[in-house]
């Protein structure tokens, strides 16, 4: 017995003691643990780590925009402890919290930056808190119906004049604090305004008379508004860019205006854009379509050094792209974002005759990817982007170049294999053995389980393969069909019919989904409209390599009529230790026992949506799901069950685990159900942006535009 206490102490003296650590390797590993956990927790263990947890370093900013576990007791405890050394707080998305525990903001003395987006402020709380942040500089909050700018105090005024950065979310029409931010540098706009009240009545666009000359824009240099579906939000809009188009600030480098659908050029915007064209020279520009199909603006507008441009859904040929806005080839370095969503003709000469399923000119795509060779994020969806059969002109050939692509956005149709499509029909899966080799049964399908079987089966020659491995960087890829659509979309009845897939994306299918299991630091996947998938194979291999993955968004993989890769999906979920949100969107899916069991493997999962027309679940087995999973504080689920079903399944998921769980939200619909966009109103803002919602998202934004 004493020579084995003898051998671990021995052990013990010769291990690693973590506080032997110097103080600034343990600074570096505390920075990676959320601020509340050191505060309230870590700090309590030791004297040295209760010291080093109050280090300026770790408490100079504190997040709690993702902290699903945060709670109002916790954040009165937090800045109580270290409130007078946090200088940037962010709450963004923090719906679950009382609006009182904005009252514990205030002994944040020294705060320079707040986010409250997300978060119930009124305009009394809003008035209070803002007076005692005398060195306020940055400021994000919602604008909910009921606000009245005139109980803001005269202090609190004094404290918006001195903000320069204001970003503003409008539930309600109206012009929120920005008349009191006398000193705005940067101003970021979101309308979310719906057309009809929850009485039903149509709400009107127009602000209060007097108002509409009180916005100051004299020092702007960035102005960012985005849209959501509805007239009432360009009523609004165009009343907060009345002012920009008197008189256009002389140091405005970014100006971005993001709107859905027809968004109809004025007499007042045409003023402002002939001004912009004029006085200054920009850095960042996104327009709505209207605005630039059919005019030749782009060529009197100005650029400095630019660094980020959105044409998205305009009717913008690739000759115009390449003479006026590439300057005919010339350097342009400085580009590290770059969205031609919708875009259908940005890759041909010019487009009055061309068809949108005719071949792409792949010198201006040479020449975009020859100009802007430090290109970071480039989206190139919802078009079809057809390469010829010219040898080395691929467009997948082309894009290999950009080797500092983070994000990237294409069109199923335009990955396509062009000497495979001319010379290899369309496989079919062998459920029935040809030869005396290997036993398989006669109706399970069969897929290989490993990379290199995958490879072996015709891919390594693809051009996507090239890709895929040429983009070892690569964090978020979206392959989405050209003609697809959500079966959901924004503020209208969920949609019943489909457009059929491009010709050309017919033979896309499980041998390009296995590509892309070389991109090793992957961390978002998008997948939509690939009519080839048989097995879903490919998913596995993603799976194993893709170790990284984070959010996994599948929609319409393989024939509509059945889920033909819900085997392969299971054995892919096994090995997602990291995936944190995933979404499911498939006629006739089956969430059941199988899956959810799955399902649990992904320990990390926070969020689940699954849109399914027709769409089946088996209730005990998603409450089995949400008991094992301890992470998981979203579950939306709009499929073909009864209202009945879904209503009784969501009440139990609430009262089973809202307790435990502050930041629950769950939403269990019928999807045809008339209703539906009455629910999608309540569900908070972060979830249907992110999530719940389907769209394509690299280079939606310019980055870095909020911290």
């Amino acid at each position: 017995s004493q020579e084995v206490v003898s051998e671990e102490s021995e052990e013990e003296s010769n291990g690693v003691n973590l506080m032997e650590f110097s103080d600034e390797i343990l600074l570096h590993i505390l920075s990676y643990v959320p601020c509340t956990d050191l505060v309230l927790n870590v700090r309590r263990t030791c004297r040295k780590l209760a010291t080093l947890c109050l280090d300026k370093s770790l408490t100079h900013t504190v997040l709690l925009q993702k902290d699903y576990k945060i709670n109002k007791d916790k954040v009165k405890q937090l800045m109580r402890d270290i409130g007078k050394e946090i200088y940037q707080l962010n709450m963004a998305g923090c719906y679950w919290l009382p609006s009182s525990t904005i009252d514990h903001v205030t002994r944040c003395k020294n705060l320079v930056k707040l986010n409250l987006s997300g978060c119930h402020v009124t305009s009394l709380r809003l008035s209070k808190m803002l007076s005692t942040l005398q060195h306020l500089r940055s400021l994000a909050i919602d604008v909910n119906p009921g606000f009245d700018a005139s109980q803001l105090s005269s202090e609190c005024k004094a404290t918006l004049s001195r903000v320069l950065e204001l970003k503003q979310t409008l539930y309600t029409p109206s012009y929120g604090v920005v008349p009191c931010c006398t000193s705005l540098e940067k101003l970021l706009l979101y309308f979310e305004i719906l057309n009809r009240s929850r009485e039903g009545f149509m709400l009107s666009g127009q602000l209060m008379v007097g108002e509409s000359n009180v916005p100051h824009y004299q020092n702007l240099r960035i102005f960012y508004a985005r849209l959501a579906p509805g007239y009432v939000n360009q009523e609004v809009v165009r009343l907060y860019l009345a002012v920009l188009s008197d008189r256009t600030p002389e140091n405005l480098h970014a100006f971005l205006i993001s709107a859905p659908g027809s968004f109809a050029e004025t007499g007042a915007t045409k003023n402002l854009l002939d001004s912009m064209a004029r006085n200054v020279r920009l850095d960042a520009l996104q327009l709505p379509k209207a605005w630039i199909n059919g005019s030749g603006l782009l060529q009197h507008l100005k650029f400095n050094n630019p660094f980020y441009f959105s044409f998205s859904r305009c009717t913008l040929s690739g000759g115009h792209l390449i003479q006026w806005v590439i300057n005919g080839g010339k350097d342009l370095k400085s580009l590290t974002s770059l969205n031609l969503s919708g875009c259908i003709h940005c890759l041909a000469p010019e487009s009055l005759s061309r068809k949108a399923e005719d071949d792409i000119d792949s010198s201006i795509l040479e020449s975009l990817v020859v100009s802007c060779c430090n290109l970071r994020h480039l989206n190139l969806s919802a078009a079809h982007h057809h390469s010829s059969e010219s040898i080395g002109n691929h467009l997948c050939q082309l894009l290999s170049r950009l080797k500092h692509l983070l994000s990237l956005a294409l069109p199923v149709c335009s990955i396509t294999d062009v000497a495979a499509r001319v010379e290899k029909p369309p496989t079919t899966p062998n459920l029935v053995p040809q030869t005396f080799g290997r036993k398989v049964r006669i109706g399970i399908q069969t897929y290989p389980r490993n990379l290199e079987d995958q490879a072996n089966q015709k891919i390594e020659s693809s051009v996507f393969w090239a890709l895929m491995g040429s983009l070892r960087c690569l964090e978020t890829l979206e392959i989405i069909g050209s003609s697809f659509s959500s079966a959901m979309p924004r503020n209208e009845p969920a949609i019943r019919n489909s457009l059929p897939p491009c010709v050309r994306a017919q033979s896309v299918g499980d041998s390009e989904v296995a590509a892309i299991s070389q991109l090793t630091y992957l961390q978002s996947l998008t997948l939509a409209q690939l009519p080839n998938i048989l097995t879903g194979s490919g998913l596995v291999n993603i799976g194993l390599q893709c170790q990284h993955l984070r959010t996994l968004s599948l929609a319409n993989l393989g024939m509509m009529g059945k889920v033909v890769y819900m085997s392969a999906l299971m054995d892919m979920l096994k090995h997602c230790k990291c995936l944190r949100d995933l979404r499911l969107e498939q006629p006739y899916f089956c969430a059941g026992t199988q899956f959810f069991q799955a399902l649990s493997h992904c320990s990390s999962l926070q969020r689940l949506c699954i849109v399914s027309r027709s769409g089946t679940l088996q209730s005990d087995a998603v409450m089995s799901f949400m008991a094992n999973c301890l992470e998981v504080i979203m579950c939306h689920m709009f499929m073909g069950e009864s209202l009945a079903v879904c209503k009784n399944l969501q009440q139990s998921i609430v009262r089973s685990f809202q307790a435990e769980r502050p930041a629950l939200n769950v939403v269990i619909f019928p999807l045809l159900h008339e209703d539906l966009t009455e629910v999608i109103r309540d569900v908070p803002m972060r979830h249907l942006d992110e999530i719940t919602l389907f769209k394509s998202r690299v280079a939606e934004e310019p980055p870095n535009l909020w911290w």
